[in-house]
C-alpha cells in the first residue's frame, strides 16, 4: 500500500484482493515462518505494484473493470512520456481479450452487423429498416478536411476550398447492407460509392464501379464477398487472433497514430521537412489517409481503442505501418528544418512564430521548409 501511495493512487486492500481473484494481478511471493506462525512477504514485486497502479489509474467510480483493463493495455503499449520512466507492465492477455470481446459486443459496429444479418430475408421492408437503423448508428460523420489544402488556404490567407472537405462516410451503410442482405441485393454502384468513401488505395467511385461491375458480369476477377462477411464480425476477429497478434495490432495502432498526427498537423502549419514530406507521400501513395482518419483517434476512449485495435489486425494497416517505419528509418529527421542548427528547439519556435503570424493581419505566414519538390506543403 505504501508503494501504491507513492504512485499517487488510492487502492484499498479489498480492491487488490478482488483484482488478484480475477487474475489481473499475481500475488507476492510469501515465505513461511514455521509451523503455526503464518507467512510473510519478503519483498514487494515492483511489477505487481506498477500493474496495480496502472489499473487504479484507469478505474474510475462507475466504470466497468474491463474498460480499465483496456486503458491499462493501451498505456502499456505507449512509450513513457518522462525520460527514464519505467514502462508500464503488460496486463494478462487473457483479461485483455475478455475486455476486448466485451467492449466490441456493445459497439455500434457490431450491433450494426448483427442488425444487418437479422434483416436478411425480410424483403424491401427489412432493407428500409436496416438503412434507417444504420443511419442512426453511424451518424452524420464526415472525414477530416485535406490537410494540404487547408495549409495552402491558411498560408494564402484565404478560405478553405470546398474540395478540401473530407468524405461523407454515410455511404458506408451500403457495406452494412451487403453484410446482411448480400452484395447482389445492394448492387455494384452503391458498394462502389461506399468503398470510395473509405478512401483505401486512392480508388474513386468510378474505379470501384468499373471493377465490381466487371466482376458481376463475369468479365473480371471474381469478388470473394465471404471475406467481407468474415471481417465484418469484429468480435470473431478478436477471438481468432493469437496473443501475439493482439499485441502486434496495438503496436500498429500506436505507430499509425503518430504518423496520422504528423499528417494532420501539416494542415496546422507544422514546419515542413523532407522527412515529413516523404512520410506523407507514402500515405498518399497508398491512398490511406481517409482510412486512417476513419480509424485513428489521438486520445481514444477504451471503447474506441478496442474498435481501432481490431481494425489494425487487418493486413493493409499492418503493411502501411511497416512501410512508414522503413521510411522513418531511412530519414528520421522529421523535426529537423534544413539549415536550422537549433532543432528541435528551433523547430518548436518556428511553429509558434508561424501560428502567431497567422493571427496578425498583413503578415506573411512562412512555416514551410523546402521539401525538395519545390513546394512548402
Amino acid at each position: 500500500m505504501r508503494e501504491l501511495a507513492a504512485h499517487e493512487v488510492a487502492v484499498t486492500p479489498s480492491q487488490l484482493e478482488s483484482w488478484r481473484r480475477v487474475g489481473l494481478l499475481p500475488r507476492h511471493r510469501r515465505r513461511g515462518l514455521g509451523r503455526g506462525r503464518g507467512s510473510v512477504v519478503d519483498a514487494v514485486d515492483p511489477l505487481v505494484v506498477e500493474g496495480a497502479a496502472a489499473l487504479a489509474r484507469h478505474l474510475r467510480q462507475g466504470r466497468d473493470r474491463r474498460l480499465a483493463v483496456l486503458g491499462w493495455f493501451a498505456e502499456a503499449g505507449t512509450p513513457p512520456v518522462r525520460p527514464g520512466a519505467c514502462r508500464v507492465p503488460e496486463p494478462p492477455v487473457a483479461a485483455v481479450r475478455e475486455a476486448l470481446v466485451w467492449a466490441l459486443q456493445r459497439s455500434a459496429s457490431q450491433r450494426l452487423v448483427e442488425f444487418a444479418r437479422s434483416a436478411a430475408g425480410a424483403g424491401e421492408e427489412g432493407q428500409d429498416t436496416l438503412y434507417a437503423a444504420a443511419g442512426r448508428l453511424m451518424g452524420p460523420y464526415r472525414g477530416a478536411a485535406n490537410p494540404a489544402l487547408v495549409r495552402a488556404a491558411l498560408e494564402a490567407g484565404g478560405d478553405v476550398p470546398a474540395e478540401a472537405e473530407g468524405p461523407d462516410f454515410r455511404s458506408m451503410v451500403h457495406v452494412a447492407a451487403a453484410i446482411g442482405l448480400g452484395a447482389q441485393e445492394v448492387g455494384a454502384d452503391a458498394l462502389a460509392e461506399a468503398f470510395a468513401a473509405f478512401g483505401m488505395f486512392g480508388l474513386t467511385a468510378e474505379d470501384w464501379a468499373q471493377m465490381l461491375g466487371a466482376a458481376e458480369r463475369g468479365e473480371g476477377p471474381e469478388v470473394d464477398w465471404g471475406l467481407l462477411q468474415q471481417n465484418a464480425d469484429i468480435v470473431a476477429q478478436v477471438q481468432r487472433a493469437s496473443d501475439e497478434e493482439l499485441v502486434r495490432a496495438r503496436e500498429v495502432l500506436v505507430g499509425l497514430r503518430m504518423f496520422y498526427a504528423l499528417y494532420m498537423l501539416h494542415g496546422l502549419l507544422l514546419p515542413d521537412t523532407p522527412a515529413q514530406a516523404a512520410l506523407r507521400q507514402r500515405i498518399d501513395d497508398w491512398g490511406m489517409f481517409p482510412a486512417l482518419d476513419h480509424v485513428i483517434a489521438i486520445n481514444p476512449s477504451p471503447r474506441q481503442f478496442a474498435e481501432s485495435l481490431t481494425v489494425c489486425l487487418e493486413p493493409p494497416f499492418d503493411n502501411l505501418y511497416e512501410t512508414l517505419m522503413k521510411q522513418l528509418a531511412e530519414d528520421p529527421h522529421i523535426f529537423s528544418i534544413p539549415g536550422d542548427d537549433t532543432s528541435p528547439a528551433g523547430f518548436g519556435e518556428t511553429w509558434l512564430r508561424t501560428l502567431r503570424e497567422l493571427t496578425n493581419p498583413g503578415r506573411a505566414v512562412g512555416g514551410g521548409a523546402d521539401n525538395g519538390s519545390g513546394r512548402s506543403g
